[in-house]
């Protein structure tokens, strides 16, 4: 436990926190990968360079600053950033580096203005919250490795099969190269995979969502191939799977985790909203609705730039021939070609969502940040409260 005094340093530091914060974790980053190299087999390069990360963990610092006096308020926030640790092979021994890299960045950014008692301070602050994360992920790893099918690490899968779902967005069915049981999951998680493309200095992770339903003797994950936009550089994983990875080949797969699930638990009706290859765990949660013993009305609606870029387009016209007394879905084009039709043309404004969702519903939704943005915005708008709204960010956490 922290002291009062200690308390009352690290709250001071608030204000600079909320000025400086990217900064000084940019500097951390740099620093920590500067000393330790071999980290960047876990860390998202791509995040990295465009900022995601540096912002996300600037928020998470700062967020513990606020509450430091009462950790207890940001656990869930502290049970999301786990899970992904989890996933990504984290363990107790990367938080001294992260710790001495995390002070190290903070004199280096304020200078004098980080007297020696802020830095004692935020030391026994870090040790604090550093044992509140190995504390979690440790029940974490021995939870995904008792489960049934379940295990430590990461597994090797075979690609069952490799399926084009639009120009874009490919699906990948995966069953243990073992022969064993996988572990089951909750509709909204994703897994974990491994890859070195050649040519590659180091080995590359990313989480992706699971898109069926759970139960089926298979992972299917649905991927977008992220190509060179501007002075963005083209996905190495997501390319190295559209390209590279074939049927009957393996990829390393840890145990399914995440903290963005559905909620089972209630009967009001319930409005999934997907953009672009934010459908993935939209479709896990779909299937898993109709598939169960709920009778709750359905209402799915998906926007794309146009049909091609459409994903499972097939796939959900099917389920809501099969289930039309509770499944009503929609498809929304920014820019559809000659011959293409959908339910709207352009963007999801609030009049059109008004007319064909109910305030009463339960609302989620995942997609790129700007689609996310004015979908959070429109649900507000019609009167829907905070705890009816769910959502999840591809990558690091953002605010809306």
């Amino acid at each position: 436990m922290l002291d009062a005094k200690t308390i009352e340093v690290i709250k001071s530091t608030v204000p600079v926190l909320e000025v400086h914060g990217q900064t000084i974790t940019k500097q951390f980053y740099q620093m920590m990968f500067r000393n330790h190299p071999e980290l960047l087999n876990i860390f998202n390069h791509a995040n990295q360079r465009q900022g995601k990360q540096p912002a996300a963990l600037a928020n998470a610092v700062y967020a513990a600053a606020a509450h430091i006096d009462r950790l207890e308020e940001i656990l869930p926030v502290v049970k999301g950033i786990a899970q992904k640790h989890r996933a990504l092979g984290i363990l107790p021994e990367h938080y001294p580096i992260v710790g001495e890299n995390l002070l190290a960045a903070i004199k280096t950014v304020l200078g004098e203005a980080a007297t020696d008692e802020i830095i004692d301070a935020w030391a026994q602050a870090y040790g604090v919250i550093a044992d509140v994360f190995i504390s979690v992920e440790a029940e974490m790893y021995q939870e995904a490795e008792q489960q049934k099918g379940g295990w430590r690490g990461f597994r090797r899968f075979k690609v069952e099969r490799k399926v084009k779902e639009s120009d874009v967005i490919t699906s990948f069915y995966l069953k243990p190269e073992d022969g064993g049981e996988i572990a089951s999951y909750k509709p909204g998680q994703y897994i974990t995979v491994r890859v070195k493309p050649a040519g590659q200095e180091f080995t590359h992770l990313r989480h992706y969502s699971l898109s069926a339903a759970p139960g089926r003797p298979y992972y299917r994950i649905t991927v977008k191939r992220e190509d060179a936009i501007n002075d963005n550089p083209a996905g190495v994983v997501s390319s190295y799977l559209h390209r590279e990875i074939d049927e009957g080949d393996i990829l390393e797969i840890s145990a399914p985790a995440g903290d963005f699930t559905l909620d089972q638990s209630k009967q009001n009706p319930i409005v999934l909203l997907s953009g672009g290859v934010g459908l993935t765990p939209m479709v896990s949660m779909l299937e898993t609705l109709l598939e169960g013993d709920t009778n709750r009305d359905v209402v799915y609606i998906h926007a794309a730039r146009c049909g091609s870029h459409h994903a499972m387009k097939e796939h959900i016209d099917q389920l809501t021939r099969d289930h039309g007394g509770r499944l009503r879905s929609y498809h929304v084009y920014e820019s559809p070609a000659a011959g293409e039709s959908c339910d709207k043309t352009g963007f999801i404004d609030l009049p059109w969502l008004k007319s064909v969702t109910l305030p009463e519903a339960e609302f989620y939704f995942c997609g790129p940040l700007p689609f996310m943005r004015a979908i959070n915005g429109a649900i507000k708008e019609l009167g829907v409260p905070e705890d009816r709204i769910h959502f999840e960010f591809f990558g690091p956490a953002d605010s809306l």
